[in-house]
């Protein structure tokens, strides 16, 4: 809804990617990452999450902002941070080195973060459907706490409330991007 929003209010294209993926190597990694076939740690998926996100910048960013238009991208370091580090137990610093070093630019101007109860979440989602969602409720909860800390330390970071419907959250969500006054680069 973002995106809808957005290519009519700024009159330039805007990309939407997500991440893990968007890319071919992106999505192959995505694949792995949440397959229930794989057993890997939290380090090892932080690596890879890192790797398809420098793909992501390269390829497609970097080259949509040379061009001119917005990027709206699902997911980016808060995740990283959050679910590897956070709620999986690899130390913060070193991973926030390693995102920043090898897929820290170009930077987001703003990083939204939906914010709603891991519980709310798991009802609007259904069952899980992969192995990282299958990691079960107090997983969720520590990924849900990491994520608020991040919106407390980056500035460029905005909890925005996640309860009520998909018009209500898209409105808040509408109103952040155009609260900042963005403008297409």
């Amino acid at each position: 809804l973002l995106v809808q929003a957005l290519r009519s209010a700024v009159g330039v294209e805007v990309q939407h990617l997500r991440e893990p993926g968007s890319t071919t190597l992106g999505e192959g990694l995505r694949e792995l990452l949440l397959s229930r076939e794989q057993d890997m740690g939290p380090e090892v998926e932080s690596l890879l999450f890192c790797a398809a996100r420098r793909q992501m910048l390269d390829l497609l960013v970097r080259p949509a902002l040379e061009r001119g238009e917005w990027v709206v991208c699902e997911r980016f370091h808060p995740s990283t941070l959050a679910y590897q580090g956070g709620a999986g137990g690899v130390p913060t610093e070193p991973l926030a080195r390693l995102l920043e070093g090898w897929a820290g630019d170009p930077e987001p101007d703003l990083i939204l973060i939906l914010d709603l109860d891991p519980a709310a979440a798991r009802q609007r989602s259904g069952k899980a459907a992969d192995r990282i969602e299958d990691k079960g409720r107090g997983f969720q909860d520590e990924v849900a706490s990491a994520m608020r800390h991040y919106a407390q330390t980056d500035p460029a970071a905005q909890l925005v409330q996640g309860e009520g419907s998909a018009d209500e959250v898209a409105a808040r969500i509408l109103a952040r991007v155009e609260g900042l006054g963005l403008r297409p680069r």
